[in-house]
């Protein structure tokens, strides 16, 4: 029997479509989706909340650490817990980079801890990946904190690479403009909207003095302290973080509630009171305020935005098939 051509062009595309199924199951799988473990581990998410929980119990700085940590970790090849890597004599990893070089132990331990927790269980041991446990650890830091609960989205695999020079220009930074920080969360996929609701991560945490003290002191030749910081803020920063402080001195990145999750991040915006400039233009700059002043007035609305948002930054670069393993140690390529 002679197919028509029609007919054969398009067994021709089936075939194609089956064979590449085959050949790169990665774009099969790459899909996450809530209950991944659910006939693997299915209690695995407890177990991560638990381990959390009692961690935090320790210690506030597990909020901050584990959130930051996240966002390093997805903003330089994905979601993918390379952040985690430690180096060693032939590879100087992620986590070694300058910029990376301030994220809080507590974070990395929160993180040790739960995939401790995890493995102690013998069905689930080598099952669940770094990188979900971050994420899933991420998400109860939040609420923990006071902030919203979500469904985590799971099928991560750990990264096979992790280099410090991949981190060059990957990370936002406390003097980016709102076209600089536009520009790099797009690169990942995210938008404005996106990047003023994950910039809300730093109504929780704190900063080295050395991150903004330009800003109380050395702005400008005409104005030593920025004009758009608070003029008693600005003060208070002053004496916090004298001239030539220890660079182990830091301060609250919220001076207002730095210990909850919550919308006062914006408030502090109005108010000239962001650490950062990068915390700061959101409001200074006419064309993020209004998205700053509607969540300022609207926790509902920012926790659902936020939501959105990171839950998006999850699905960033996520390692599948063979280009991802589970490391048995987190801080160790298997």
């Amino acid at each position: 029997m002679i197919m028509p051509k029609m007919g054969r062009l398009n067994a021709v595309f089936l075939f194609s479509l089956a064979l590449s199924l085959c050949l790169f199951p990665d774009t099969a799988s790459a899909r996450l989706r809530q209950n991944y473990y659910a006939n693997i581990c299915p209690n695995v998410e407890s177990i991560v909340r638990n381990a959390v929980k009692k961690k935090f119990q320790q210690t506030f700085v597990t909020v901050p650490g584990t959130i930051r940590l996240f966002l390093h970790d997805c903003f330089v090849q994905g979601c993918d817990a390379s952040i985690m890597v430690a180096s060693n004599a032939t590879n100087k990893a992620e986590k070694d980079y300058p910029d990376n070089l301030s994220l809080a132990g507590d974070g990395f331990d929160t993180v040790v801890k739960a995939k401790a927790a995890v493995d102690a269980i013998p069905s689930c041991r080598n099952k669940v990946s770094c990188a979900d446990i971050l994420a899933m650890a991420t998400r109860d830091a939040i609420a923990l904190s006071g902030g919203p609960s979500f469904a985590v989205e799971l099928g991560r695999l750990d990264g096979l690479v992790s280099k410090a020079a991949n981190v060059e220009g990957k990370l936002p930074q406390p003097t980016s403009n709102l076209n600089q920080l536009n520009s790099l969360f797009a690169s990942n996929g995210l938008t404005q909207f996106d990047m003023i609701a994950l910039s809300a991560a730093h109504t929780v945490g704190f900063s080295h003095c050395n991150r903004f003290n330009h800003r109380i002191y050395n702005f400008s030749p005409k104005n030593p302290v920025d004009p758009t910081l608070n003029r008693t803020y600005a003060t208070q920063l002053q004496q916090m973080c004298p001239k030539n402080v220890d660079p182990r001195i830091a301060v609250n990145m919220d001076p207002t509630t730095p210990n909850t999750f919550d919308n006062v991040y914006y408030k502090n915006l109005q108010q000239g009171k962001g650490l950062f400039t990068s915390d700061q233009v959101l409001y200074t700059d006419l064309r993020s305020r209004p998205m700053v002043n509607i969540w300022a007035s609207n926790s509902q609305a920012f926790h659902k935005a936020f939501i959105t948002a990171i839950r998006k930054m999850g699905r960033v670069g996520v390692k599948t098939g063979r280009n991802g393993n589970i490391r048995h140690d987190c801080s160790v390529m298997n």
